[in-house]
């Protein structure tokens, strides 16, 4: 018996109204990078697109050019990784580009071409990872020559502590970025990450990338979470066994049962992305019911103490993630991680399941 993930693609488009509302009047994206948080970049990518949303960011070439083909012809996708000139995809995908390397090697491209490339430009404010670094800035601030032949369609930064409303970077990035806007030729902008969309109007910009907060994680973590619930993970159960107290149970025998007590093992371990790290803190719902967790996750195999639930028997199902106090957040509160994590850590040898209306 396979555990089964069921995507709820109505939440999902309903969690990017809501977002798009907030961006009103720029458009906000669909980022569905890492097949879409977990869930299914090309199911999630045709329900947002039949939505209305027009623009959507992948990482890595190969997951746009699978985008592109779940899509069709018509909404943007850019790359945030960039590729070279010439790349397979080249003329289906948009490239973000992260250097003065990049910049010059798609302008040279297009000029050799005699057409303009599309592309957005990337500007670091602060995370030190990816953009133009102030030294690249400068120099294409001093000569826009060297952005010629771009077809640019966007400047955007990416803010570092947009979950943290009251951290100084996100302003010190939003001004760096008007500096930035500033010295280049007039472009739109794209700004606000998932949390930076709750920031407020001096977060405002052309184009939103929201991630996270489509799947469901909670955008503002100091608060309730305004976003739905878009996934259920239902793992079979394979066997219950009555144990004697003092009874290990699990790899490394870290878990003996207090009492007399009922094991229910599950058919999902950390093979299924169930982190290791869930071992003896996660809990699971059963119609509303909490059950724990004990000793270690396995590989293929997780234990619950379902004692004080004497009806649980093999076939039932308990839910892992998305009942009740076992959200992705709170699960991935258990493991000390993200929920990020929890959902791009989702395995393949799940049923899926998605929900469209």
């Amino acid at each position: 018996m396979k555990a089964t993930l069921t995507i709820d693609l109505p939440a999902i488009v309903a969690n990017w109204r809501d977002l798009a509302a907030r961006g009103a009047p720029g458009a906000v994206a669909g980022v569905v990078k890492a097949d879409g948080y977990g869930l299914g970049a090309a199911e999630v990518g045709r329900a947002l697109r039949d939505a209305g949303c027009r623009h959507f960011f992948v990482a890595l070439p190969a997951e746009g050019m699978a985008l592109r083909a779940a899509l069709g012809a018509g909404p943007m996708i850019g790359v945030l990784g960039g590729f070279a000139p010439g790349a397979d995809g080249d003329a289906a995908l948009t490239p973000v580009l992260n250097s003065l390397g990049d910049v010059t090697a798609h302008a040279a491209a297009a000029r050799v071409a005699g057409v303009a490339r599309r592309a957005i430009l990337h500007v670091d404010t602060g995370m030190a990872r990816l953009g133009l670094d102030a030294g690249e800035l400068a120099r294409v601030t001093q000569d826009h020559g060297l952005l010629a032949g771009l077809d640019l369609l966007y400047v955007m930064t990416h803010l570092a502590c947009a979950d943290e409303p009251g951290n100084l970077m996100n302003a010190a990035q939003a001004t760096r970025f008007a500096a930035a806007c500033a010295g280049l030729p007039a472009m739109r902008r794209s700004l606000a990450n998932s949390s930076g969309l709750f920031l407020g109007p001096g977060f405002a910009s052309d184009l939103a990338r929201p991630g996270c907060a489509l799947y469901g994680i909670n955008p503002t973590p100091d608060h309730p979470n305004p976003m739905r619930g878009v996934l259920r993970l239902d793992a079979p159960v394979l066997q219950v066994r009555d144990i004697p107290a003092g009874t290990p149970v699990g790899y490394g025998a870290t878990w003996s049962a207090p009492r007399p007590t009922r094991i229910a093992t599950v058919a999902v371990g950390y093979a299924d992305g169930y982190l290791r790290s869930l071992s003896g803190r996660a809990v699971a719902d059963f119609r509303g019911r909490s059950v724990p967790l004990v000793a270690r996750v396995s590989m293929d195999l997780t234990t619950f103490d379902v004692t004080d639930l004497p009806e649980i028997a093999a076939g039932d199902r308990l839910t892992l993630i998305g009942g009740d106090g076992c959200s992705a957040d709170e699960v991935a509160a258990r493991a000390g991680t993200i929920g990020y994590e929890v959902l791009t850590s989702l395995g393949a040898r799940y049923a899926r399941e998605y929900r469209r209306g």
